[in-house]
Protein backbone atom coordinates (compact mmCIF):
# COMPACT_ATOMS: atom_id res chain seq x y z
CA UNK A 1 0.00 0.00 0.00
CA UNK A 2 0.83 3.66 -1.24
CA UNK A 3 -0.06 7.16 -0.60
CA UNK A 4 -0.66 8.97 -3.39
CA UNK A 5 -0.06 12.67 -3.42
CA UNK A 6 -3.15 14.99 -3.87
CA UNK A 7 -4.02 16.84 -7.16
CA UNK A 8 -5.88 19.36 -6.50
CA UNK A 9 -4.38 22.84 -5.56
CA UNK A 10 -5.36 25.55 -3.38
CA UNK A 11 -5.14 28.35 -6.49
CA UNK A 12 -7.78 26.21 -8.10
CA UNK A 13 -9.99 25.23 -5.03
CA UNK A 14 -10.18 28.92 -3.67
CA UNK A 15 -11.61 29.99 -7.30
CA UNK A 16 -15.02 29.30 -5.99
CA UNK A 17 -15.08 30.64 -3.00
CA UNK A 18 -16.51 34.11 -4.59
CA UNK A 19 -19.61 31.98 -5.67
CA UNK A 20 -20.04 30.78 -2.48
CA UNK A 21 -20.13 34.33 -0.86
CA UNK A 22 -22.53 35.42 -3.55
CA UNK A 23 -24.62 32.35 -2.62
CA UNK A 24 -24.62 33.55 0.99
CA UNK A 25 -25.35 37.13 0.34
CA UNK A 26 -28.01 35.90 -1.81
CA UNK A 27 -29.64 33.97 0.30
CA UNK A 28 -30.17 36.56 3.33
CA UNK A 29 -32.23 38.25 0.92
CA UNK A 30 -34.70 35.06 1.06
CA UNK A 31 -35.75 36.77 4.47
CA UNK A 32 -37.36 39.26 3.71
CA UNK A 33 -38.66 38.05 0.36
CA UNK A 34 -40.40 35.51 1.89
CA UNK A 35 -41.69 37.62 4.57
CA UNK A 36 -42.93 40.11 1.79
CA UNK A 37 -44.44 37.48 -0.18
CA UNK A 38 -46.25 35.60 2.79
CA UNK A 39 -47.62 39.01 3.92
CA UNK A 40 -49.03 40.00 0.09
CA UNK A 41 -50.67 36.11 -0.78
CA UNK A 42 -51.61 35.12 2.73
CA UNK A 43 -49.62 31.93 2.28
CA UNK A 44 -47.70 29.60 5.17
CA UNK A 45 -44.25 29.93 5.40
CA UNK A 46 -44.25 26.04 4.27
CA UNK A 47 -46.63 27.25 0.91
CA UNK A 48 -44.25 30.03 0.25
CA UNK A 49 -40.91 27.46 0.59
CA UNK A 50 -42.84 25.02 -1.73
CA UNK A 51 -43.73 27.88 -4.43
CA UNK A 52 -40.11 28.96 -3.95
CA UNK A 53 -38.54 25.21 -4.56
CA UNK A 54 -40.91 24.68 -7.64
CA UNK A 55 -40.48 28.50 -8.91
CA UNK A 56 -36.78 28.50 -8.94
CA UNK A 57 -36.77 24.82 -10.42
CA UNK A 58 -38.75 25.59 -13.27
CA UNK A 59 -37.05 28.64 -14.25
CA UNK A 60 -33.99 26.98 -14.71
CA UNK A 61 -35.27 23.95 -16.82
CA UNK A 62 -36.88 26.54 -18.59
CA UNK A 63 -33.53 28.19 -18.89
CA UNK A 64 -32.06 25.29 -19.93
CA UNK A 65 -34.78 24.23 -22.48
CA UNK A 66 -33.82 27.40 -23.95
CA UNK A 67 -30.40 27.22 -24.65
CA UNK A 68 -30.80 23.21 -25.63
CA UNK A 69 -28.86 22.20 -22.86
CA UNK A 70 -28.81 18.35 -22.95
CA UNK A 71 -30.93 16.60 -19.81
CA UNK A 72 -28.95 14.26 -17.54
CA UNK A 73 -28.17 11.10 -19.19
CA UNK A 74 -26.62 8.65 -16.46
CA UNK A 75 -28.02 6.72 -13.77
CA UNK A 76 -25.79 8.52 -11.31
CA UNK A 77 -26.87 11.90 -12.63
CA UNK A 78 -30.50 11.73 -11.98
CA UNK A 79 -29.70 9.64 -8.62
CA UNK A 80 -27.77 12.45 -7.54
CA UNK A 81 -30.60 15.19 -8.76
CA UNK A 82 -33.78 13.28 -7.01
CA UNK A 83 -31.37 13.22 -3.58
CA UNK A 84 -30.72 16.65 -3.74
CA UNK A 85 -34.40 17.14 -4.28
CA UNK A 86 -35.49 15.16 -1.54
CA UNK A 87 -32.74 16.85 0.55
CA UNK A 88 -34.08 20.50 0.17
CA UNK A 89 -37.54 19.48 0.95
CA UNK A 90 -36.58 17.97 4.08
CA UNK A 91 -34.45 20.93 5.10
CA UNK A 92 -37.35 23.47 4.17
CA UNK A 93 -40.02 21.32 6.03
CA UNK A 94 -37.63 20.98 8.54
CA UNK A 95 -36.62 24.31 9.45
CA UNK A 96 -40.40 25.53 9.12
CA UNK A 97 -41.43 22.93 11.64
CA UNK A 98 -38.56 24.02 13.65
CA UNK A 99 -40.35 27.78 13.59
CA UNK A 100 -43.39 26.97 14.16
CA UNK A 101 -42.94 25.11 17.33
CA UNK A 102 -39.82 27.35 18.92
CA UNK A 103 -39.07 30.63 17.27
CA UNK A 104 -37.34 32.25 14.19
CA UNK A 105 -34.05 32.63 15.99
CA UNK A 106 -33.65 29.39 17.40
CA UNK A 107 -34.56 27.43 14.43
CA UNK A 108 -31.99 29.70 12.61
CA UNK A 109 -28.97 29.22 14.64
CA UNK A 110 -29.88 25.34 15.23
CA UNK A 111 -30.23 24.97 11.13
CA UNK A 112 -27.35 27.12 9.81
CA UNK A 113 -25.48 26.69 12.85
CA UNK A 114 -25.03 22.88 12.92
CA UNK A 115 -24.54 22.58 9.19
CA UNK A 116 -20.99 23.28 8.99
CA UNK A 117 -20.56 20.99 12.33
CA UNK A 118 -22.16 18.01 10.82
CA UNK A 119 -19.82 18.81 7.38
CA UNK A 120 -16.79 19.55 9.54
CA UNK A 121 -17.38 15.93 11.52
CA UNK A 122 -18.27 13.89 8.07
CA UNK A 123 -15.15 15.51 6.53
CA UNK A 124 -12.93 14.43 9.59
CA UNK A 125 -14.38 10.86 9.73
CA UNK A 126 -14.53 9.98 5.89
CA UNK A 127 -10.95 11.76 5.28
CA UNK A 128 -11.87 14.25 2.55
CA UNK A 129 -9.65 16.86 3.36
CA UNK A 130 -7.28 17.36 6.30
CA UNK A 131 -8.58 19.12 9.17
CA UNK A 132 -6.26 21.88 10.93
CA UNK A 133 -6.41 23.81 14.15
CA UNK A 134 -7.74 26.62 11.60
CA UNK A 135 -10.84 24.56 9.87
CA UNK A 136 -12.08 23.60 13.70
CA UNK A 137 -11.36 27.36 14.92
CA UNK A 138 -13.36 28.82 11.83
CA UNK A 139 -16.35 26.85 12.75
CA UNK A 140 -16.65 27.36 16.18
CA UNK A 141 -16.12 30.94 15.68
CA UNK A 142 -18.67 31.12 12.84
CA UNK A 143 -20.90 29.11 15.23
CA UNK A 144 -20.12 31.78 18.26
CA UNK A 145 -20.83 34.76 16.01
CA UNK A 146 -24.06 33.50 14.92
CA UNK A 147 -25.03 32.83 18.50
CA UNK A 148 -24.38 36.43 19.06
CA UNK A 149 -25.88 37.99 15.93
CA UNK A 150 -29.14 35.70 15.95
CA UNK A 151 -29.36 35.57 20.15
CA UNK A 152 -31.16 31.85 20.61
CA UNK A 153 -34.78 32.56 22.21
CA UNK A 154 -37.47 30.05 22.52
CA UNK A 155 -38.21 27.12 24.22
CA UNK A 156 -36.49 23.30 23.26
CA UNK A 157 -38.21 20.53 22.15
CA UNK A 158 -39.36 18.80 19.33
CA UNK A 159 -38.36 21.80 17.05
CA UNK A 160 -35.04 21.00 17.90
CA UNK A 161 -34.87 17.90 16.48
CA UNK A 162 -36.22 19.39 13.33
CA UNK A 163 -33.75 22.21 13.08
CA UNK A 164 -31.21 19.73 13.99
CA UNK A 165 -32.40 17.85 11.03
CA UNK A 166 -32.68 20.45 8.73
CA UNK A 167 -29.07 21.13 9.51
CA UNK A 168 -28.42 17.78 8.19
CA UNK A 169 -30.13 18.02 5.46
CA UNK A 170 -27.95 20.98 3.98
CA UNK A 171 -25.08 19.68 5.21
CA UNK A 172 -25.73 16.45 3.01
CA UNK A 173 -26.25 18.87 -0.02
CA UNK A 174 -23.28 20.57 0.51
CA UNK A 175 -20.85 16.95 0.73
CA UNK A 176 -22.61 16.06 -2.05
CA UNK A 177 -22.19 18.58 -4.04
CA UNK A 178 -18.64 19.18 -2.97
CA UNK A 179 -18.25 15.87 -4.97
CA UNK A 180 -19.88 16.49 -8.81
CA UNK A 181 -21.04 14.22 -10.92
CA UNK A 182 -19.78 14.03 -14.16
CA UNK A 183 -22.06 15.65 -17.22
CA UNK A 184 -23.97 17.87 -14.56
CA UNK A 185 -23.09 20.82 -13.78
CA UNK A 186 -24.76 22.80 -10.98
CA UNK A 187 -28.17 24.36 -12.90
CA UNK A 188 -28.55 20.98 -14.55
CA UNK A 189 -28.75 19.74 -10.98
CA UNK A 190 -30.56 22.88 -9.07
CA UNK A 191 -33.41 22.85 -11.80
CA UNK A 192 -34.69 19.15 -11.75
CA UNK A 193 -33.50 18.77 -7.99
CA UNK A 194 -36.24 21.67 -7.25
CA UNK A 195 -39.05 20.83 -9.04
CA UNK A 196 -39.06 17.41 -6.96
CA UNK A 197 -38.49 19.27 -3.95
CA UNK A 198 -41.57 21.64 -4.83
CA UNK A 199 -43.53 19.12 -5.71
CA UNK A 200 -42.60 17.08 -2.15
CA UNK A 201 -43.67 20.23 -0.76
CA UNK A 202 -46.37 22.03 -2.10
CA UNK A 203 -48.86 19.00 -1.21
CA UNK A 204 -47.68 19.24 2.41
CA UNK A 205 -48.60 22.80 2.43
CA UNK A 206 -51.97 22.21 1.09
CA UNK A 207 -53.01 20.31 4.15
CA UNK A 208 -51.93 23.55 6.13
CA UNK A 209 -54.73 25.85 7.18
CA UNK A 210 -54.67 28.58 4.16
CA UNK A 211 -53.73 26.31 1.22
CA UNK A 212 -51.69 26.76 -1.64
CA UNK A 213 -54.27 29.37 -3.76
CA UNK A 214 -53.61 32.95 -3.83
CA UNK A 215 -54.54 36.16 -5.59
CA UNK A 216 -52.40 36.52 -8.22
CA UNK A 217 -52.03 40.24 -8.20
CA UNK A 218 -48.60 41.64 -9.94
CA UNK A 219 -47.35 42.69 -6.69
CA UNK A 220 -47.84 39.12 -5.50
CA UNK A 221 -45.89 37.87 -8.76
CA UNK A 222 -43.18 39.75 -8.37
CA UNK A 223 -42.38 39.43 -5.18
CA UNK A 224 -43.07 35.36 -6.17
CA UNK A 225 -40.78 36.01 -9.25
CA UNK A 226 -37.62 37.65 -7.18
CA UNK A 227 -38.48 35.06 -4.57
CA UNK A 228 -37.52 31.81 -6.96
CA UNK A 229 -34.68 34.29 -8.54
CA UNK A 230 -31.96 35.91 -6.70
CA UNK A 231 -31.83 33.35 -3.19
CA UNK A 232 -33.67 30.21 -4.97
CA UNK A 233 -32.41 29.78 -8.52
CA UNK A 234 -28.82 32.09 -8.42
CA UNK A 235 -28.15 31.56 -4.77
CA UNK A 236 -28.39 27.59 -5.25
CA UNK A 237 -26.75 27.51 -8.59
CA UNK A 238 -23.87 29.77 -7.60
CA UNK A 239 -23.16 27.70 -3.98
CA UNK A 240 -23.37 24.43 -6.57
CA UNK A 241 -20.58 25.70 -8.71
CA UNK A 242 -18.59 27.41 -6.21
CA UNK A 243 -18.42 23.80 -4.47
CA UNK A 244 -17.08 21.79 -7.41
CA UNK A 245 -13.44 23.57 -6.51
CA UNK A 246 -14.31 24.21 -2.73
CA UNK A 247 -14.41 22.13 -0.41
CA UNK A 248 -17.77 21.59 1.52
CA UNK A 249 -16.56 22.77 5.01
CA UNK A 250 -15.91 25.97 3.24
CA UNK A 251 -18.93 25.94 1.58
CA UNK A 252 -20.61 25.71 5.14
CA UNK A 253 -18.86 28.25 6.51
CA UNK A 254 -19.24 30.86 3.98
CA UNK A 255 -23.19 30.23 3.88
CA UNK A 256 -22.82 31.68 7.36
CA UNK A 257 -22.73 34.67 5.19
CA UNK A 258 -27.17 34.37 4.94
CA UNK A 259 -27.83 35.39 8.72
CA UNK A 260 -25.26 38.58 8.01
CA UNK A 261 -27.32 39.81 5.05
CA UNK A 262 -30.31 39.16 6.29
CA UNK A 263 -29.78 41.53 9.60
CA UNK A 264 -28.03 44.23 8.00
CA UNK A 265 -30.96 43.98 5.16
CA UNK A 266 -33.72 44.07 8.01
CA UNK A 267 -32.16 46.85 9.93
CA UNK A 268 -31.41 49.53 6.61
CA UNK A 269 -35.12 48.79 4.76
CA UNK A 270 -37.18 47.65 8.27
CA UNK A 271 -35.24 49.50 10.83
CA UNK A 272 -34.74 46.60 12.96
CA UNK A 273 -31.56 47.07 15.97
CA UNK A 274 -29.04 44.77 15.49
CA UNK A 275 -27.63 45.66 18.87
CA UNK A 276 -23.90 45.75 20.14
CA UNK A 277 -24.19 42.24 20.37
CA UNK A 278 -25.16 41.71 17.15
CA UNK A 279 -22.45 43.70 15.40
CA UNK A 280 -19.83 42.01 17.83
CA UNK A 281 -21.31 38.30 16.06
CA UNK A 282 -21.59 39.88 12.65
CA UNK A 283 -17.75 40.91 12.56
CA UNK A 284 -16.78 37.53 14.79
CA UNK A 285 -18.97 35.57 11.95
CA UNK A 286 -17.28 37.76 9.29
CA UNK A 287 -13.73 36.78 10.50
CA UNK A 288 -14.62 33.28 11.22
CA UNK A 289 -15.10 33.49 7.24
CA UNK A 290 -12.44 35.09 6.31
CA UNK A 291 -9.98 32.59 8.53
CA UNK A 292 -12.15 29.69 6.59
CA UNK A 293 -11.46 30.67 2.75
CA UNK A 294 -8.03 31.74 3.76
CA UNK A 295 -6.76 28.51 5.29
CA UNK A 296 -4.49 26.52 2.56
CA UNK A 297 -5.44 23.55 4.53
CA UNK A 298 -8.75 23.36 3.54
CA UNK A 299 -8.16 23.32 -0.04
CA UNK A 300 -6.33 20.21 -0.13
CA UNK A 301 -7.79 16.72 -0.25
CA UNK A 302 -6.74 13.73 1.70
CA UNK A 303 -3.79 11.81 0.52
CA UNK A 304 -6.22 8.61 -1.04
CA UNK A 305 -4.71 5.06 -0.41
CA UNK A 306 -4.50 2.34 -3.38
CA UNK A 307 -2.82 -0.70 -3.40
Amino acid sequence: MHVSSSTSTPGRARSGVPLLALAGVLWGTGGLLGQALAGATGLSAVAVAGYRLAGGGLLLCALGLLVRRALPRSRAAWWRVAVIGVLAALFQCGYFAAVATTSVSLATLVTIGSSPIAVLVVERVARLRPIGPRAVLGVGAAVAGLVLLVGPSGELGPGLLAAAAAGCAFALMTVLQARPVADLDASATVGPAFVVGGALVLPVAALLPGGLAFAPTPGALILLAAFAVAPTALAYTAYFAGLRTAPAGVGAVLALLEPVTAAVLAALLLGDRIGITGWIGAAVLCGAVLVTATDRTSYRTAPVRTA
